[in-house]
Order: structure tokens, then sequence, then C-alpha cells
């Protein structure tokens, strides 16, 4: 066999996983997702994280910047603004995360990664917010600076932390799904769970659960399954 054919496998190997979580990110923002005034929620930014934890940070944005673009031309109503801060959105919670959690595979370096995140998204896309949106919404800067206190920062914060809670949800339940059909290399490192770190999964769910209520009771969204 040549060396050429050996490439060409091995680039298979690495698109076919790649393809499936621009899927299953694409699936997310296609059948649901939360709507609060203009703002939207969908789990899309969860898996292009758990695949930057598993391939690494370029992977994720690259998961990112397809998923967005996918979006844009197919069900988006926001054109390039929405693409833009979409695809923000997405890399930066899991690039930071990816990174953090690259040179230390252990449930306490991907913790400490999502927390991060958390915080390096959330100032992120308030900033863009406060560039992008007086052309989106055409209206005065002053008005988007009068919204951070009362809807962008909550909604942000919200939103990462709910994403932070799914990835931990998630995470090992999906890796070993596609170990099992052979999407992932069954030697791929990943994050150990133990009996303390079930804990954190437990915290997960229940932050997720006060992130859905917050969402419908406090800020007053709502719930939509398909476009």
């Amino acid at each position: 066999m040549s060396n050429e054919t050996i490439e060409k496998k091995i680039d298979a190997k690495k698109l076919t996983p790649l393809a499936m979580f621009v899927a299953l990110s694409y699936l997310c923002v296609f059948f649901f997702r939360f709507k609060v005034q203009f703002l939207s929620f969908e789990m899309s930014d969860v898996f292009v994280t758990i695949c930057g934890f598993v391939f690494g940070p370029l992977a994720a944005i690259g998961v990112a910047l397809v998923k967005s673009l996918l979006e844009m031309i197919t069900i988006a109503d926001t054109g390039v603004y929405g693409a833009i801060m979409n695809f923000a959105s997405s890399a930066v919670f899991a690039g930071v995360a990816s990174v953090i959690y690259k040179y230390k595979k252990s449930f306490g370096s991907a913790l400490a990664g999502i927390i991060v995140a958390i915080i390096v998204k959330t100032a992120a896309i308030i900033g863009l917010n406060i560039l992008i949106t007086p052309f989106y919404m055409k209206c005065p800067r002053e008005v988007v600076l009068g919204l951070i206190p009362s809807l962008l920062l909550p909604f942000n914060l919200i939103k990462s932390v709910m994403n932070a809670g799914l990835v931990f949800m998630i995470y090992k339940p999906l890796s070993t799904a596609l170990k099992s059909i052979k999407v992932l290399p069954s030697q791929t490192q990943e994050m150990s769970f133990n009996k303390k770190n079930a804990i954190v999964l437990i915290i997960s769910t229940l932050v997720v659960v006060g992130a859905i209520i917050t969402f419908i009771v406090c800020l007053n969204g709502n719930f939509e399954w398909m476009k």
C-alpha cells in the first residue's frame, strides 16, 4: 500500500467524526432552541466543545465555522450578522475550553477549561453585541448598552453555564456511543469519571434544569421544537 493511499485513509478517518460533529451541532440548531427577544440559545456549542475535547481546538473552530455557514444559508433569518455571532459563540467557548483541556486530559482540566470559557465567551459576545447589534437591530448603540444588565449579560451568562452543564452530561455517553460504532477510535483519550466527579455530573444536571427555568420564567423566553 502506497504512502498516498495510507494518508488518504487517515484523512478519511479524521473527517468522518468531524462531519458527525458538524451534523450533530447543526441538528441542534434545526430542531429546537430557546428564544429570548432577539436572542436564541441552542445546544450546538455543546457538540462543538466535545469535538474540541476529542480532536483539539482547531477542529472545534472548524466545526463551528461549517455549522454557522450551514445555518446561515439554510434556516437562519439573521444573515451575516447572525453567522458572525453564532460562529464567535461556538468558537470562543469551545476553543478556550479545549485549549486548556488539551494539555492535561483530566476531569479537573476540563472543568477549569469550561469555567474560563464561560467567562471569556460571555465577555466576548457582549463585546460583539455592542459592535454588531446596532447594525442588525438598526438602533443606537446606547440602546444596546442599556440592554447589557437586563438582557445581554444574564442571557449570555446563563447560556454559557447551561452549555457547560450539558457538556458534562453528554460527553461520556456520546464518546462511548461513537466509539461503539467506530466513529471515534477506541484509544481516544478522555477525561475519567469517579465517584467524586459524579457529584459534578449531578450538579450539572441541576444547573441545566435551573437554566431552563430561568430562561422561561425570568427572561420570558419560549421553547421552539422546529423551524
